[in-house]
């Protein structure tokens, strides 16, 4: 039997009875290329083993149809989209649900994970596209443009791009530092069912109901090459991981296509119906299709399939072959710059400040309680989710595949980095190369520097015994009279402002907090001003703005958490409007509350400009604080 199946190209790996109803959406892993996730009518999402019959997990809190799935890079978290606008996203390793994500008006379309951070985007039958903050639970932007449902979204390589098409029979281009669109695609004449960018050059595919693939220069903004076939409406696309070649996933058939100049190098026949999405692993293709409640996976061997050449299932229109047209040197073009730190993983605890959670509301946390993630097969689970980056290909093994060359001895990108349990702990004395300087957390179980043995006197040959109280004692009160001196004048300067505050003027308490010149007054009294975004005012951000900067460069914690927090909701409130001000055309005659407006609108405009330094010098910072400066560059792109 495995030698009959190893001279086959492509064949039939199993089927699965996937839900109790009909199955309305699924996607695979891209990293390993086993994991599989299906949303379905009764409103769960499954995961699977690609090459095991058993259900893994199932996780339950959507209330309508699951329509869109997505899988993120890692295959550590999972997003699902439901027929009633509502996001829901999942720890798979933790087997707990992280968020839930309400905006949307209508059926969620399509999702895509962000490559590098904690960020999600969703296209919906409302014809928006949101970019969502998982960590923070709220939407960063809303892209509008397209008048249709959006079909499919895919992040650039490098983080830098989003990629949209739609019913509209468009496909969209925004700029996620800038939130505006940089081009748009016109040239389909039918919807277009997805969208895929080139793993290393500037140049982006999409596959249309008007039975065409398009290729697009993303430096030029036009169109490559344009490939027209009756096989197609292409249902999914996936560019082979070197960039030689695009795989069209079409009905009952999987084609292998060249760009420059456009043409077919191979065409397999694959029983797979209508494919609902690929993946590739060990040098072989997984392809997946759902018919009602049936899910079905195939595989075929990219060793027997050509990828290059001068394609001998060339393109034929009107019974004529076509004259390749001369190539265009695609070696010209750029080549994507991906950053050398990602982000971390959001992160897992509640926010109980309303500025750090967007959408915060009794409704979502009941939701949330009510969404589980039941672990159906302990023992699979365990062998994938439980070994973190353990997960192996196992396709070869249980097919018996004869070619297992050099390919199949490659390390998975997760696989580079070693077991974190088998690393040894850095000391905090440990000479290491840092972009910025120490940082004192704001949570920690023991004050920075202090030691057990600086509360004892030094001892030669005395036993602990010998040890006298009062010596014990004085050593013990080191420091404390200077400690208990700096905290009555902290509050003594609290007592200062909170009268101020207590007659209803926040603008003076602020001035007041500020002419002390203490930083941690100030973040005192922006921790209670930042939980209601109702008491912030223009010429209250002429006054606070820069106290954030030095807040942005304070070597504390919780001043920089303080100060982004700040930061983002003057950006959120006052951004749009500094910005509309500062370009309208001047007023006829005088208008005195005017002037005064766009005077403080310009002293904004300038300590934000001064701050976007700041920020963009620290968005290359790993963990939290890379993530917060990362969004903050977003939110001030508008300013370059």
């Amino acid at each position: 039997m495995a030698a009959a199946v190893a001279t086959k190209t492509a064949w039939k790996l199993q089927e699965i009875t996937a839900h109790s109803s009909n199955v309305s959406s699924l996607v695979l892993g891209k990293n390993s290329g086993r994991l599989l996730a299906t949303g379905g009518d009764d409103c769960r999402v499954n995961i699977w083993s690609v090459n095991k019959p058993n259900c893994i997990m199932s996780l339950t809190g959507h209330t309508t149809p699951v329509e869109s799935v997505k899988i993120n890079t890692s295959e550590e978290l999972i997003v699902a989209g439901s027929q009633s606008g509502s996001i829901r996203i999942w720890d798979l390793e933790a087997a707990k649900i992280l968020r839930t994500l309400m905006g949307h008006k209508a059926n969620i379309c399509s999702l895509d994970f962000h490559p590098f951070g904690g960020f999600v985007a969703s296209g919906s039958m409302d014809t928006n596209v949101k970019l969502w903050d998982v960590r923070r639970k709220g939407c960063v932007f809303r892209y509008k443009g397209h008048t249709q449902a959006v079909r499919c979204l895919r992040f650039s390589p490098d983080g830098k791009w989003l990629a949209s098409s739609s019913d509209d029979h468009t496909v969209k281009l925004w700029d996620l530092a800038a939130g505006k669109i940089m081009c748009e695609f016109t040239e389909h004449t039918g919807p277009v069912n997805v969208v895929e960018f080139h793993p290393n050059e500037y140049l982006l595919a999409s596959g249309s109901s008007d039975r065409t693939i398009r290729f697009w220069d993303l430096e030029k903004f036009q169109v490559v090459s344009c490939i027209e076939e009756e096989a197609i409406p292409v249902r999914c696309v996936l560019f082979n991981p070197d960039g030689c070649c695009l795989y069209a996933g079409c009905h009952d058939s999987l084609r292998v296509y060249g760009w420059e100049p456009e043409r077919c190098f191979d065409v397999v026949m694959v029983n797979w119906s209508k494919v609902a999405d690929l993946s590739i692993c060990n040098n072989q293709l997984i392809g997946v299709s759902f018919t009602q409640s049936i899910v079905s996976s195939f595989v075929v061997d990219l060793n027997r399939v050509s990828k290059c050449g001068s394609g001998l299932h060339g393109l034929v229109r009107d019974d004529k072959p076509l004259v390749p047209p001369v190539p265009m040197g695609s070696s010209l073009r750029r080549i994507y710059d991906r950053p050398s730190t990602t982000c971390s993983r959001p992160q897992r605890v509640k926010h109980n400040s309303e500025s750090e959670r967007r959408s915060p509301s009794s409704e979502d946390d009941r939701e949330e309680k009510e969404s589980t993630a039941e672990i159906q097969n302990p023992e699979d689970y365990k062998e994938i989710f439980q070994p973190k980056n353990s997960i192996k290909p196992a396709l070869t093994k249980e097919t018996s595949r004869p070619s297992q060359s050099a390919d199949s001895q490659a390390p998975l990108p997760r696989q580079e980095n070693p077991d974190p349990l088998q690393r040894p702990p850095v000391a905090a004395s440990t000479p290491i190369t840092r972009v910025e300087p120490s940082v004192i957390p704001a949570a920690r179980n023991e004050p920075i520097g202090l030691k057990a043995s600086d509360f004892l006197p030094a001892m030669k040959n005395q036993s602990l015994s010998e040890i006298v109280d009062d010596e014990a004692m004085s050593q013990i009160r080191k420091g404390h009279e200077t400690m208990c001196v700096v905290l009555t004048s902290r509050h003594k300067n609290l007592d200062t402002v909170r009268a101020v505050w207590s007659t209803g003027d926040i603008k003076t308490s602020v001035d007041s907090a500020v002419a002390i010149n203490d930083l941690s007054v100030v973040v005192d009294l922006l921790n209670i001003v930042n939980q209601k975004a109702s008491l912030w005012k223009l010429d209250l951000c002429t006054v606070v703005l820069p106290q954030i900067e030095k807040l942005l460069q304070s070597k504390y914690e919780s001043y920089v958490q303080t100060g982004c927090t700040s930061l983002k909701l003057i950006l959120q409130r006052f951004l749009p409007l500094i910005t509309d001000i500062l370009a309208a055309p001047p007023s006829v005659g005088v208008d005195i509350s005017r002037e005064e407006r766009l005077h403080k609108c310009r002293l904004c405009y300038k300590q934000l400009k001064n701050i976007s330094n700041i920020i963009k010098n620290k968005c290359g910072l790993s963990g939290r604080h890379g993530s917060a400066f990362r969004e903050l560059h977003l939110l001030m792109a508008v300013l370059e």
